[in-house]
């Protein structure tokens, strides 16, 4: 009819049929166009206009929607799909508790129960009301015991709740009536996960992949779940066998590439990681782990390349520069190694190994000033730390401010005398100083 502009009779199921066809295509206008032919031939017909008014919902038209569906709630009341359609209305205007109440209705006259039960379990997440929710999803279940959606939904209602041990007895009886339910035994060898009990959460998903040995998530799951055992050769086992059964992952990659890192076969490990940024490029955390084997091995200047990589994907983030400022250092670029530092700082990295970092790269350079500068800031985030005081008193004698230089020094000496050591190392022209050893001699007499 559509493509001969001919018209042709088909009956109203018919036009459901198509109509459904076309939505499930994702071929909106066309479905528009079979309401419309659909109604011309059969305009009493309450499906199409029930399609009809799910689609002015789809288009936001809501008081056109409304309108529609009030209309055909006096002329079938008890047709159960018109308060599943006022319910998407309300749910879409944030009303869910009257969303809720409309799909009471609903379950009344309904022979889906446990559908509309579930959009109720929905509907009470929406509201964060995770008992509710719960108890609704659970009843999903009474009416179909193998409607695996809601069996998720009623785990991650007690995962909300952090109820994890509920659930466990909720899947224990789960299993107890369908021993073979590999989706049951995945979900609890995940609650027995997060609760830290590696040997019961092994065993469960040793039984999940018993029960489906192409089942990837479990295989992932017991990976993990060995990793935490320090079964790391086993690890790497079951995550192969996950690349056997889906496509490879950036994810797998960089676990393995861990796994072998804890083994301590580093060629293997960056073999692995090196895999997983070929897989994703933009795996920043790929590039940080190849980072730091080779600042493990001291191979600088292999590192400061894969440093730059995770930089260039994620230069907010403050570890990435801390290491990019170490790694700078060991190779003799101070300047490097400063602006690293900087960028920590103007990232809110306000650890004091940062502002110490950046004094002693500085006094390095001979940019005493900009050292004093930065100390002074520090000093206000870190109340009497020896570390700064010290380092403080060293700058202050090499302006010649002897006053300040004395009065940093014996307050440092007083919040620790031993780590006087800083000054004999960053400063050993001041610390051979006649009037700094008669300070420091003084306060040993006195403490």
């Amino acid at each position: 009819m559509l493509k001969t502009n001919s018209v042709y009779f088909f009956d109203s199921v018919e036009f459901e049929e198509i109509i459904h066809y076309y939505l499930d295509s994702g071929k909106i206008s066309l479905a528009k166009k079979a309401i419309k032919l659909g109604l011309t031939q059969h305009p009493k017909s309450v499906l199409l206009k029930l399609l009809k008014a799910e689609l002015l919902i789809f288009d936001g038209e809501n008081e056109r929607a409304s309108s529609l569906l009030k209309e055909l709630q006096a002329i079938e009341p008890t047709n159960s799909e018109i308060y599943v359609q006022q319910a998407n209305l309300y749910s879409k205007k944030h009303l869910h508790t009257e969303a809720i109440n409309l799909l009471t209705v609903a379950l009344e006259f309904t022979d889906d129960e446990a559908d509309i039960l579930s959009m109720i379990g929905m509907e009470y997440l929406f509201l964060d009301d995770f008992n509710e929710a719960r108890l609704n999803f659970a009843k999903c279940l009474e009416v179909d015991f193998e409607d695996y959606s809601s069996l998720y939904n009623v785990i991650y209602c007690f995962d909300m709740q952090n109820e994890h041990i509920e659930a466990i007895d909720y899947l224990n009886n789960y299993i107890n009536k369908d021993p073979y339910s590999e989706i049951a035994w995945h979900q609890l060898g995940r609650q027995y996960f997060i609760l830290k009990n590696y040997k019961e959460a092994l065993r469960a998903f040793d039984y999940a992949v018993l029960i489906d040995e192409y089942f990837v998530g479990a295989y992932l799951e017991k990976a993990k779940t060995l990793e935490e055992l320090k079964r790391f050769e086993e690890a790497i086992d079951n995550y192969k066998i996950t690349l056997d059964l889906d496509d490879p992952t950036s994810f797998v990659f960089l676990r393995i590439g861990e796994c072998f890192e804890k083994l301590n076969k580093t060629t293997n490990a960056i073999q692995y990681y090196k895999k997983a940024v070929h897989e994703d490029p933009l795996l920043d955390k790929g590039w940080m782990a190849i980072t730091n084997l080779y600042v493990k091995e001291k191979k600088y200047s292999k590192a400061i390349f894969y440093i730059d990589k995770a930089i260039e994907i994620d230069e907010q983030n403050s570890i990435y520069w801390r290491k990019y400022a170490e790694i700078n250092l060991n190779l003799d670029l101070f300047e490097e190694a400063v602006n690293a530092f900087q960028k920590c700082i103007s990232l809110n990295d306000n650890d004091l190994v940062i502002w110490l970092g950046l004094s002693d790269t500085l006094c390095f350079l001979g940019e005493y000033e900009d050292a004093l500068k930065n100390l002074l800031k520090a000093k206000t985030y870190f109340k009497d730390f020896a570390e700064i005081e010290y380092r403080l008193s060293g700058l202050c004698f090499r302006f010649k401010n002897f006053k300040n230089g004395e009065r940093y020094l014996k307050t440092a000496l007083l919040i620790d005398f031993e780590y006087q050591i800083i000054l004999k190392e960053l400063f050993p022209d001041v610390y051979k100083l006649p009037e700094v050893i008669d300070i420091i001699n003084s306060s040993k007499k006195t403490s």
